[in-house]
């Protein structure tokens, strides 16, 4: 199982940027996908999580800016708007996949005037 990521890159303040991640492999189930985000010197934490028959989860911080969506049973998107400085991280995308923990490569996010 795999999952591979994209869409990150540089933008300024306030800008935008679109996160993809799709799963491939020998997949029976996916149970919940979902966005983390590592800043330097920081711990890992959450930034939206898609379960199944659930209503998203965001973290407090991106709420009202991130959206989450899945496009399909193997691939999920991050939307991110009205992007902060403090959103600069390594986001990773991961996935409950077949009752198993999954984790992408990370994609860098920079916003930086």
């Amino acid at each position: 199982v795999q999952l591979q990521a994209s869409g990150g890159g540089l933008v300024q303040p306030g800008g935008s940027l679109k996160l993809s991640c799709a799963a491939s492999g020998n997949i029976f189930s996916i149970a919940v996908m979902g966005w983390y985000r590592q800043a330097p010197g920081k711990q890992r934490e959450l930034v939206a999580r898609h379960t199944i028959g659930l209503n998203p989860d965001y973290a407090d911080s991106v709420k009202g800016r991130f959206t989450i969506s899945r496009g399909g049973a193997r691939t999920v998107y991050l939307q991110m708007n009205s992007l902060k400085p403090e959103d600069t991280a390594v986001y990773y995308c991961n996935g409950l996949i077949n009752g198993q923990d999954s984790w992408g490569q990370g994609t860098q996010v920079t916003v930086s005037s």
